[in-house]
């Protein structure tokens, strides 16, 4: 299992991704715009060049990021990022989903993703925003 942080921009997430990689050094392992999504994406107009998926390898994490959509929680400064938990298998998300959300809220529900992996939201009752994703190995 991994934690990752999960940094949400409202528009400039390239902007500080490039940043952040002239501080720390080394080569994005993912990035991916909102137009390189799958049709019917509900977008804003000219939300197609903005980030839909950044991961910015750092030491022994991932640093992750993108832009707000309209299809998501709306952004709020000091609320604009999220802890990214690797499970490892579908039934350990749907497990921690469970767990996280108890006295919180899923903002989410755990499903099959374009990409290729299971997912989902919630806000535990802290009020600390948590990702669970589950990929499974590549064949």
């Amino acid at each position: 299992m991994a934690l990752s942080t999960y940094l949400t921009f409202d528009g400039n997430c390239r902007e500080a991704f490039d940043f952040y990689r002239s501080v720390f050094g080394g080569e994005f392992s993912d990035f991916n715009t909102f137009g390189e999504g799958p049709e019917g994406l509900p977008l804003a107009e000219g939300q197609e060049d903005q980030i839909m998926h950044v991961a910015l390898p750092i030491g022994d994490s991932v640093l992750l990021g993108s832009d707000s959509t309209t299809f998501g929680p709306p952004l709020e400064i000091g609320n604009n990022f999220s802890i990214s938990v690797e499970a490892q298998s579908r039934e350990h998300a749907d497990e921690l989903q469970a767990k996280l959300s108890d006295g919180g809220a899923v903002t989410m529900p755990m499903e099959d993703q374009f990409w290729g992996a299971y997912f989902g939201m919630c806000i535990d009752r802290f009020g600390v925003n948590w990702m669970l994703v589950y990929a499974p190995p590549q064949e």
